[in-house]
């Protein structure tokens, strides 16, 4: 199975929706703040389309990909999960890296806060990443779904239902 930038962000989320999702069980669709954030990334920079390209390559897809620059644009509704944000950018240039395209950065946007954070990938960030393929790896292969552990964000996330429903 290809890692994909979504599987890539989940495990810094939470590593049971990661293994749901991985597994055919996927709530986005149900979810409103997942359609407000798609219609966020969508509207606020429509021009931006016409200007980059995207790109899919060993399984994760990049929406807006500045060639000349060579800068990733990723727009994300919330820094809630900016760990996770990070990450998956950073997933990105290593994927283009590894495929002969170098010295490339990131733009993580978050149009509704204002805000721009520049990210790169260091020798540190490849070795973190192999680590958590790995890792990833581990999980997805695994017959069994990781336990739920209650975190803040649980409420929010459109798996709350599968995993809490019946509970106090």
């Amino acid at each position: 199975m290809k890692i994909t930038g979504t599987h890539f962000n989940y495990f810094f989320v939470c590593h049971r929706k990661l293994w749901l999702f991985a597994n055919g069980i996927q709530m986005e669709h149900t979810s409103d703040l997942v359609y407000e954030g798609r219609l966020i990334h969508e509207s606020s920079y429509p021009q931006r389309s016409d200007r980059y390209s995207e790109i899919e390559i060993e399984g994760i897809k990049i929406d807006y990909y500045d060639s000349k620059n060579k800068i990733i644009h990723e727009v994300k509704k919330s820094d809630k999960m900016e760990a996770a944000h990070e990450w998956q950018l950073k997933y990105y240039i290593y994927i283009l890296k590894n495929n002969g395209i170098d010295n490339v950065r990131g733009l993580l946007e978050y149009p509704k806060l204002r805000r721009t954070e520049e990210i790169s990938l260091s020798n540190r960030d490849i070795n973190e990443i192999e680590l958590c393929l790995s890792q990833i790896t581990e999980i997805l292969n695994s017959d069994k779904c990781p336990d739920r552990i209650k975190m803040s964000i649980c409420k929010k996330c459109s798996y709350f239902d599968f995993c809490w429903s019946g509970e106090e």
